[in-house]
């Protein structure tokens, strides 16, 4: 930005007052400042309805789908067992999950650049629940928010008891319902049953855990609110140093409209700017600021100041847009540019680990095998003279395929001797046992010998591995 730019946006700043230096939800005593924001309409409010109602509905969906009476998704981290889109995903996979969060977080940022923090406020289940469930329940029982700065400053009469149990207790039972959902994405929606069915004191942990997250949840919508988004969740933060000039977000055009004032009917033309300085915007905020101070950590860009201030320009015979989805540079300029360096930047990061995760995937077997020889242990001589090796293995089978396998040695003539029974692989388990690698004595010549083995499993080699043989120094 140029330091003219700069320049203009101070002398709007120091015109209108003293740009902000303290949290909207907080006095300067450091008191809780409780808000009450009016009921959104409009377009955009319309749009973020029926975004929010596709999210809940696979949100509370997923848990229930099962594809060969298995979860569709899960992600148990308490046994290990991770389930996406049908996949089972084992420990033995964690190289997967990495990349795929290093995926997300180049996506968040370079959304961010290019969006700014517009998934917060159309996408994040905290502003989901928090305005399109339990903001709604409060308009529905204490009315929009003048009636709720009414009601909470009035005394304790049986009218105002009622509507705040009433609202407490659907608060709770929602939350109730969230917790068992988020459980169900845990361990299953057949044990969040079992542990809903079955008498307390058999799933008392299952139980114990339920009401712990119940109250997580009731404390988080029905006390912390927007304090989540404004001072706990990091993202908030991340926008001061991945936003820039070029970046669209939700601002309102100082160049419009400045000098703000309020205007009369009488008055056809007037020197003042398009903004009338209803402050409708500010209480329409979930969040309590005043978009007109600028671009702040707090805006999660629900666009509600948008959908307001676009009725306000109708009724004044304005044009639209006052508040909009837009950029610093747009603004001041009239033009935006979306791709710059740090975009491509992002985004050549972003094809490149998508295109690592995809050729992983692809080579991803659905049993992996670990064969290792046994700690602690050489070689064995037997009687006829052939060496052997003892060796641990473990099979870690994705599918759910159950089956009896076999190894192989594919680069030197050797005979297997199974410690036990034949190995098993068991249906998105890890079975383990141990084997001898037995080896002629004249085929044995040097101290290590390399071996590569085949897993077979109905006369098809499902994988393969290496190891080593350890014989006497010749």
């Amino acid at each position: 930005m140029k330091e003219s730019d700069l320049g203009i946006i101070d002398e709007i700043y120091d015109g209108v007052g003293t740009f902000r230096d303290e949290l909207a939800t907080v006095d300067k005593s450091g008191k809780r400042k409780w808000i009450f924001p009016k009921k959104p309409k409009g377009p955009f409010y319309n749009y973020r309805k029926f975004v929010s109602y596709i999210l809940l509905a696979i949100l509370f969906g997923l848990p229930w789908i099962k594809v060969g009476g298995k979860p569709f998704v899960l992600f148990n981290v308490l046994e290990r067992k991770f389930i996406l889109f049908g996949v089972y995903f084992s420990p033995q996979d964690f190289h997967l999950f990495v990349i795929a969060m290093l995926i997300s977080i180049v996506f968040i940022a370079l959304f961010t650049v290019v969006f700014g923090r517009l998934f917060c406020g159309w996408v994040c289940p905290q502003t989901i629940f928090m305005e399109m469930v339990y903001r709604r329940i409060e308009y529905a029982i204490e009315g929009d928010y003048k009636s709720q700065m009414r009601l909470d400053n009035a005394s304790w009469t049986g009218s105002k008891i009622f509507k705040k149990i009433i609202k407490q207790v659907l608060f709770f039972a929602i939350a109730v319902f969230i917790a068992h959902t988020f459980l169900a994405y845990i361990i299953g929606v057949d044990e969040v049953m079992k542990i809903v069915s079955e008498p307390v004191g058999e799933n008392m942990n299952g139980f114990i855990s339920m009401i712990v997250f119940s109250l997580i949840f009731y404390g988080v919508f029905a006390s912390l609110r927007e304090q989540v988004c404004t001072t706990i969740c990091p993202y908030g933060r991340l926008q001061g140093v991945l936003l820039d000039d070029k970046s669209l977000a939700v601002y309102y055009d100082f160049e419009r409209g400045e000098p703000r004032g309020k205007i009369k009917k009488k008055d056809e033309v007037t020197a003042k700017g398009d903004c009338i300085d209803c402050k409708l915007c500010l209480h329409v905020c979930p969040t309590g600021i005043d978009i007109r101070n600028g671009l702040q950590l707090e805006c999660v860009n629900c666009t509600a100041c948008m959908d307001i201030c676009d009725e306000v320009m109708v009724k004044i015979k304005r044009p639209k847009g006052l508040i909009r989805m837009d950029s610093l540079e747009g603004i001041i300029s009239g033009s935006k540019k979306l791709f710059n360096t740090r975009v491509i930047a992002y985004s050549i990061v972003l094809v490149g680990l998508i295109f690592l995760e995809v050729i992983l995937m692809s080579q991803r077997s659905d049993v992996e095998t670990l064969m290792l020889r046994t700690p602690g242990t050489l070689y064995y001589k037997a009687e006829n003279g052939d060496f052997k090796n003892l060796y641990n293995y473990q099979l870690n089978n994705k599918t759910e395929m159950n089956a009896v396998v076999s190894f192989e040695v594919t680069n030197i003539s050797a005979s297997i001797e199974y410690v036990g029974d034949n190995p098993v692989i068991l249906p998105n388990q890890i079975s383990e046992g141990a084997l001898f690698i037995i080896i002629d004595d004249e085929k044995v010549i040097r101290r290590k010998t390399k071996l590569e083995i085949n897993v077979i499993m109905n006369d098809k080699i499902i994988d393969e591995v290496s190891s080593t043989f350890y014989g006497p120094i010749k």
